[in-house]
């Protein structure tokens, strides 16, 4: 009998009360989840969590305004007082603070839906949404939750933060532990990156930021909206290999670009730049590079030597049972910027939960080996892939033209991740409703994943004519999806992907 089997919409993935992901079973609940079809959105009462505001951050929401006395507001929380206050401040009026006897930090104002889709959108942008697990220990703590609802799960024998900076340290190889900070997410670990190196430049007039190839959506947003003049401070180049033209354009604004942002490889194309070439140019230049090795690991690749500063999630791979949000930011010792970085991260960055990083602590000892069987298993499924005849596009982290980039920085010549992005050829969705693997965001678990990923990232963009032109000149089909392999074996993924492509 197959590993695999249908999950019903809404299920979590994994099915712990933390779970990051949630289950899409079909085109039709992708869809309805985009357009929030009460149908469809009425299942999932969980989801990643900077996209959908876990249950017990509802709950502990829904608690405060109640014993506040604020019948008729709504209420956003946040991972700390000084993201409430950044939060207050994006907003303007009427957004206020709560009152320090409310135990949690966020931001209250008279119901508005408009306002509330900002609070969330500068939440998701920035990663500094309440933990769910803080949620839950404070409807513990008053009498919200019984104790006997609470998530059982196994907690770290001794101080969580310096075996996972431990641990984040030898697998980068180049850092000490003294290079490493803790964020709530990977989002807020590239947030406050952008945000204090920002700062390091500004008084050398330097306010461009290069989005170098097509980034995550919130990376993406992050430069678009947060840029001191977004309209001439928002740089980018979608085609990561076109050296020429990064040296043409450093030419002519150099002197006034902050820095580059890229993520290597690229998500969700899985493509990679000459990145000691680029870091060539950016040194020569004055320019910050930072870069975002989540979609392959840095256990995979080797990065750091060529960034001013790292920024990943560790809810990939480390947190390898899907279960935590957390990110890091490590400072290249080799930066020139490295002292000023060390010094004013821990003021940028949002205080860690302590239960998240007892979870992730629990885990990471894991991570060497899933990523071992993970190299193992993706190039199986890749030639399984690449042969059938209905896959009409195949990315990954060998592809042709990212191949000798890759290996320049891969720590072994097999060392290749999690990632593998295609197009089948036809419509997408009877392929993807009759696929057994388990289907939701997200990457690097145990768990295999898959999920039609522009549609989940970018709706917005598949769903119009100049939308579709701005992914048509980013190489990007509307019906990619992307397939992250677990530790399944490989029969049992290639089977199922098989029993679907027909």
């Amino acid at each position: 009998m197959s590993v695999f089997k249908h999950l019903p919409l809404g299920q979590r993935i994994p099915a712990s009360l933390h779970g990051v992901s949630a289950s899409l079973p079909t085109m039709r609940d992708v869809i309805g989840y985009e357009e929030k079809d009460p149908e469809i959105t009425r299942h999932l009462t969980s989801g990643y969590p900077r996209f959908v505001v876990h249950p017990f951050a509802k709950q502990a929401g829904a608690h405060l305004l109640r014993t506040l006395d604020l019948d008729g507001h709504a209420i956003w929380l946040t991972s700390s007082i000084r993201a409430a206050e950044q939060l207050r401040l994006h907003l303007g009026e009427p957004a206020a603070l709560l009152p320090a006897e409310a135990a949690l930090t966020g931001v209250t104002f008279p119901a508005d839906p408009t306002l509330s889709a900002r609070a969330k959108t500068f939440l998701q942008h920035t990663g500094m949404f309440l933990s769910s697990r803080e949620a839950e220990d404070y409807l513990l703590r008053v009498g919200e939750l019984p104790a006997e609802q609470a998530e059982d799960e196994k907690s770290f024998e001794g101080y969580a933060p310096a075996n996972v900076k431990g641990h984040l340290a030898r697998f980068y190889q180049h850092a000490s532990a003294a290079d490493v900070f803790l964020a709530t997410s990977g989002m807020n670990a590239l947030a406050a990156t952008f945000r204090v190196a920002s700062d390091l430049q500004r008084p050398r007039g330097r306010t461009r930021w290069l989005q170098l190839g097509w980034l995550y959506l919130d990376t993406i947003a992050l430069l678009q909206k947060f840029t001191d003049a977004p309209e001439t401070d928002y740089l980018f180049q979608y085609d990561v290999f076109d050296l020429a033209a990064l040296e043409a354009l450093f030419a002519e604004q150099g002197d006034r670009i902050a820095g580059v942002i890229t993520e290597v490889p690229t998500n969700p194309l899985i493509q990679t730049p000459d990145l000691a070439a680029i870091a060539d140019l950016c040194r020569a230049h004055g320019v910050l590079l930072v870069v975002d090795p989540t979609i392959a690991s840095p256990l995979n690749i080797d990065v750091l030597p060529h960034a001013d500063v790292v920024a990943n999630s560790l809810t990939k791979y480390t947190a390898s049972e899907g279960d935590v949000m957390l990110g890091a930011v490590v400072v290249s010792p080799r930066s020139p910027h490295a002292a000023a970085f060390r010094e004013r991260l821990p003021g940028a960055l949002e205080p860690v939960y302590s239960r998240d990083v007892s979870r992730l602590a629990c885990q990471i000892g894991d991570t060497a080996a899933l990523i071992a069987q993970i190299n193992r298993t993706a190039p199986a499924v890749v030639e399984f892939l690449r042969t059938h005849p209905r896959i009409k596009e195949l990315y990954w982290s060998l592809h042709p033209t990212s191949r000798e980039n890759y290996l320049k920085i891969a720590r072994l010549p097999g060392a290749v991740g999690s990632m593998i992005s295609f197009v089948v050829d036809g419509p997408v969705a009877p392929f993807y409703d009759r696929l057994r693997l388990p289907k939701g965001p997200s990457f690097g678990m145990k768990t295999t994943l898959i999920c039609p990923f522009i549609y989940l990232a970018h709706y917005d963009l598949v769903t119009s004519k100049s939308g579709r032109a701005t992914l048509a000149a980013a190489g990007l089909h509307p019906e990619l999806l992307r397939l992250s392999i677990g530790a399944e074996p490989a029969e049992e993924i290639i089977a199922a992907l098989a029993e679907a492509l027909g």
